[in-house]
Protein backbone atom coordinates (compact mmCIF):
# COMPACT_ATOMS: atom_id res chain seq x y z
CA UNK A 1 0.00 0.00 0.00
CA UNK A 2 1.89 3.14 -0.90
CA UNK A 3 1.84 6.36 1.67
CA UNK A 4 -1.53 8.77 1.77
CA UNK A 5 -1.40 11.37 -0.49
CA UNK A 6 -4.01 13.86 0.75
CA UNK A 7 -6.27 16.45 -1.95
CA UNK A 8 -5.35 20.04 0.31
CA UNK A 9 -2.07 19.57 1.27
CA UNK A 10 -0.59 17.98 -2.37
CA UNK A 11 -3.47 16.38 -4.83
CA UNK A 12 -4.63 19.96 -5.52
CA UNK A 13 -1.95 22.16 -5.87
CA UNK A 14 -0.07 19.67 -7.43
CA UNK A 15 -2.52 19.08 -10.39
CA UNK A 16 -2.90 22.56 -10.09
CA UNK A 17 0.55 23.54 -10.76
CA UNK A 18 0.96 20.57 -13.30
CA UNK A 19 -1.59 22.35 -15.68
CA UNK A 20 0.04 25.95 -15.35
CA UNK A 21 3.27 23.96 -16.90
CA UNK A 22 1.06 22.58 -19.30
CA UNK A 23 -0.19 25.29 -20.63
CA UNK A 24 3.20 27.16 -20.80
CA UNK A 25 4.59 23.98 -22.29
CA UNK A 26 1.62 23.98 -24.46
CA UNK A 27 2.55 27.45 -25.79
CA UNK A 28 6.38 27.04 -26.36
CA UNK A 29 8.05 25.22 -28.68
CA UNK A 30 11.17 22.47 -27.62
CA UNK A 31 10.22 22.01 -23.71
CA UNK A 32 9.37 18.71 -22.08
CA UNK A 33 7.33 18.51 -19.24
CA UNK A 34 7.58 15.75 -16.76
CA UNK A 35 5.29 14.33 -13.61
CA UNK A 36 7.15 12.19 -10.39
CA UNK A 37 9.86 11.10 -12.87
CA UNK A 38 12.76 9.52 -11.49
CA UNK A 39 15.98 11.99 -11.78
CA UNK A 40 19.87 10.81 -11.60
CA UNK A 41 22.26 13.95 -10.91
CA UNK A 42 25.08 12.19 -10.05
CA UNK A 43 26.34 9.72 -8.79
CA UNK A 44 24.52 10.01 -5.07
CA UNK A 45 21.58 11.71 -6.07
CA UNK A 46 18.34 10.58 -7.24
CA UNK A 47 15.28 12.30 -6.89
CA UNK A 48 11.67 12.13 -8.06
CA UNK A 49 10.31 15.74 -8.18
CA UNK A 50 6.55 16.59 -8.33
CA UNK A 51 7.24 17.96 -11.80
CA UNK A 52 9.88 19.00 -13.76
CA UNK A 53 10.07 21.65 -17.02
CA UNK A 54 13.28 21.78 -19.33
CA UNK A 55 14.50 22.39 -22.40
CA UNK A 56 16.16 19.17 -24.03
CA UNK A 57 19.88 19.18 -25.36
CA UNK A 58 19.16 20.06 -28.56
CA UNK A 59 17.49 23.24 -27.59
CA UNK A 60 20.55 24.57 -25.11
CA UNK A 61 19.12 22.35 -21.70
CA UNK A 62 21.29 19.77 -20.25
CA UNK A 63 18.64 17.25 -19.32
CA UNK A 64 18.62 14.33 -21.57
CA UNK A 65 16.15 11.01 -21.37
CA UNK A 66 19.15 7.99 -20.88
CA UNK A 67 19.16 4.89 -22.67
CA UNK A 68 16.97 3.08 -18.80
CA UNK A 69 14.09 6.01 -20.21
CA UNK A 70 15.84 7.57 -16.45
CA UNK A 71 15.75 11.63 -17.01
CA UNK A 72 19.66 12.75 -16.31
CA UNK A 73 21.10 16.30 -15.43
CA UNK A 74 19.69 18.90 -14.35
CA UNK A 75 16.53 20.32 -15.91
CA UNK A 76 16.14 24.18 -16.09
CA UNK A 77 13.03 23.92 -13.31
CA UNK A 78 12.19 21.55 -10.84
CA UNK A 79 8.66 21.57 -8.79
CA UNK A 80 7.92 20.10 -5.04
CA UNK A 81 4.44 20.05 -3.29
CA UNK A 82 5.65 20.09 0.37
CA UNK A 83 3.79 19.54 3.33
CA UNK A 84 5.03 16.77 5.75
CA UNK A 85 8.39 16.93 3.47
CA UNK A 86 8.94 20.50 3.54
CA UNK A 87 12.26 20.41 6.10
CA UNK A 88 13.79 18.00 3.10
CA UNK A 89 12.71 19.97 0.28
CA UNK A 90 13.70 23.22 1.66
CA UNK A 91 16.88 22.14 2.96
CA UNK A 92 18.32 18.41 1.80
CA UNK A 93 17.07 18.74 -2.08
CA UNK A 94 17.40 22.29 -2.31
CA UNK A 95 21.46 21.65 -1.60
CA UNK A 96 21.38 18.58 -3.86
CA UNK A 97 19.75 20.86 -6.79
CA UNK A 98 21.95 24.20 -6.27
CA UNK A 99 25.19 21.85 -6.47
CA UNK A 100 23.90 20.30 -9.68
CA UNK A 101 22.96 23.76 -11.25
CA UNK A 102 19.13 23.13 -10.89
CA UNK A 103 18.45 26.72 -12.38
CA UNK A 104 15.23 27.66 -10.78
CA UNK A 105 13.63 25.31 -8.05
CA UNK A 106 9.98 26.07 -7.11
CA UNK A 107 8.67 24.71 -3.78
CA UNK A 108 4.52 25.05 -2.61
CA UNK A 109 4.51 25.10 1.00
CA UNK A 110 1.04 24.10 1.33
CA UNK A 111 0.65 23.99 4.73
CA UNK A 112 1.97 27.45 4.78
CA UNK A 113 0.47 28.58 1.39
CA UNK A 114 3.30 30.00 0.61
CA UNK A 115 5.47 29.76 -2.70
CA UNK A 116 9.01 29.51 -2.45
CA UNK A 117 10.80 29.70 -5.81
CA UNK A 118 14.78 30.06 -6.50
CA UNK A 119 16.90 31.23 -9.24
CA UNK A 120 20.91 29.69 -9.11
CA UNK A 121 22.51 33.28 -9.53
CA UNK A 122 26.69 32.50 -9.10
CA UNK A 123 26.27 29.12 -7.98
CA UNK A 124 23.80 30.21 -4.70
CA UNK A 125 20.00 29.76 -4.53
CA UNK A 126 18.52 33.73 -4.55
CA UNK A 127 14.63 33.60 -3.88
CA UNK A 128 12.05 35.81 -6.40
CA UNK A 129 10.45 38.30 -4.68
CA UNK A 130 6.70 38.84 -6.14
CA UNK A 131 5.98 41.95 -8.02
CA UNK A 132 3.05 44.69 -6.50
CA UNK A 133 0.96 42.55 -7.98
CA UNK A 134 1.99 39.27 -6.56
CA UNK A 135 3.36 37.60 -9.22
CA UNK A 136 6.29 35.85 -9.56
CA UNK A 137 8.04 35.78 -13.14
CA UNK A 138 10.68 32.74 -14.22
CA UNK A 139 14.14 34.02 -14.90
CA UNK A 140 14.91 31.04 -17.40
CA UNK A 141 10.96 30.51 -19.27
CA UNK A 142 10.32 34.00 -20.36
CA UNK A 143 6.47 34.75 -19.23
CA UNK A 144 6.07 32.07 -17.10
CA UNK A 145 4.37 33.93 -14.59
CA UNK A 146 2.61 32.33 -11.48
CA UNK A 147 0.35 34.92 -9.66
CA UNK A 148 0.31 33.65 -5.82
CA UNK A 149 -3.36 34.73 -4.52
CA UNK A 150 -5.02 33.04 -7.57
CA UNK A 151 -3.03 29.83 -6.82
CA UNK A 152 -3.90 29.14 -3.61
CA UNK A 153 -7.80 30.37 -3.79
CA UNK A 154 -8.02 28.04 -6.17
CA UNK A 155 -8.97 30.59 -8.59
CA UNK A 156 -8.08 28.85 -12.20
CA UNK A 157 -9.25 30.96 -14.52
CA UNK A 158 -7.20 33.85 -12.64
CA UNK A 159 -4.20 31.74 -12.60
CA UNK A 160 -4.48 31.09 -16.47
CA UNK A 161 -5.45 34.43 -17.29
CA UNK A 162 -2.14 35.37 -15.75
CA UNK A 163 -0.34 32.99 -17.69
CA UNK A 164 -1.59 33.78 -20.88
CA UNK A 165 -0.49 37.75 -20.18
CA UNK A 166 3.19 36.20 -19.57
CA UNK A 167 2.70 34.34 -22.66
CA UNK A 168 1.59 37.11 -24.65
CA UNK A 169 4.68 39.25 -23.72
CA UNK A 170 7.57 40.22 -26.00
CA UNK A 171 9.70 38.13 -23.43
CA UNK A 172 7.77 35.17 -24.48
CA UNK A 173 7.28 35.37 -27.87
CA UNK A 174 11.02 35.89 -28.75
CA UNK A 175 11.96 32.69 -26.70
CA UNK A 176 9.59 30.64 -28.33
CA UNK A 177 10.60 32.26 -31.74
CA UNK A 178 13.69 31.32 -30.94
CA UNK A 179 13.52 27.64 -29.62
CA UNK A 180 10.98 27.13 -32.80
CA UNK A 181 14.32 27.35 -34.70
CA UNK A 182 15.97 24.63 -33.11
CA UNK A 183 13.78 22.17 -32.60
CA UNK A 184 14.06 19.77 -35.66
Amino acid sequence: MPSPVFFQSHGEPHATVLGWLFGYAAATPGLKLADNTSLRLDFDNEVQPDAMLFRMENTGGQCRIAGDDFLEGPPELTVEVAASSASYDMHSKRRVYRRNGVQEYLVLLTLEEEVVWFFLEDGEYNRFVPDDQGILRSRVFPGLWLHLEHFWNGNLPGLMDTLQQGLASQEHVDFANMLAQQVP
